[in-house]
């Protein structure tokens, strides 16, 4: 697809849009291509930081809805990091004209670690016109849902909304879990005291 180019799904509300995102999510970014470097390795640390979390969660036998969570969003930043770092390197610059080619022979558009992250998913569900009588906006037209997103962001977001949706009953059934360890160390404790008195006094 060339940049820009889109196809119709269902209507105007779900609709397959190529566009390229230079920086973060809603397309904020920082200056120059240091802080695009920035960004990429801030990726790289999070996405180890967050293997090495999930592996610690795993061992500590934490609740499936917690390890799952968060390897939602380990799995959208390493499918942006796939994005940032290599991308720029394998395929020739996107034009609103020309399609990418594959392994160019003058080379990619940039760098590794400066590549851009695509997205492709646009669901402008409601357009309209915020009411006059609004401070600031008052007439000003608006689109819901505006950002144009992909599968990594939406694994992202997901993972962080059941976090935030369901986060009483994961660390609640942790707790009590944790609980019941510390119950049964106390009784294998208090078992193992009882056991040896007799011996000691004999």
């Amino acid at each position: 697809m060339t940049l820009g180019q889109e196809f119709h799904i269902a209507g105007n509300w779900f609709i397959i849009h190529f566009t390229e995102n230079n920086g973060m999510a809603f397309g904020l970014q920082f200056a120059g291509g240091y802080g695009k470097l920035a960004l990429s390795l801030f990726r790289i640390v999070a996405v180890l930081f967050l293997g090495w979390y999930i592996n610690r969660l795993v061992k500590e036998k934490t609740s499936f809805g917690v390890i799952f969570s968060f390897s939602l969003i380990l799995a959208g930043a390493m499918g942006n990091i796939i994005d940032s770092v290599f991308y720029g390197h394998f395929f020739s610059e996107s034009t609103y004209f020309d399609l990418a080619r594959f392994l160019p022979e003058e080379g990619g558009y940039s760098s590794l670690l400066h590549g851009k992250v695509v997205d492709m998913f646009y669901f402008p569900i409601l357009e309209g016109n915020y009411p006059m009588w609004l401070p600031f906006w008052g007439g000003d037209s608006y689109i819901f849902f505006r950002p144009v997103f992909n599968v990594a962001d939406s694994a992202i977001t997901s993972g962080v909304f059941i976090l935030l949706i369901f986060q009483r009953q994961f660390f609640q059934s942790h707790n009590e879990k944790s609980g019941e360890n510390i119950e049964s160390i106390e009784k294998e404790n208090t078992t193992g005291i009882k056991n040896i008195e007799p011996e000691i006094e004999e």
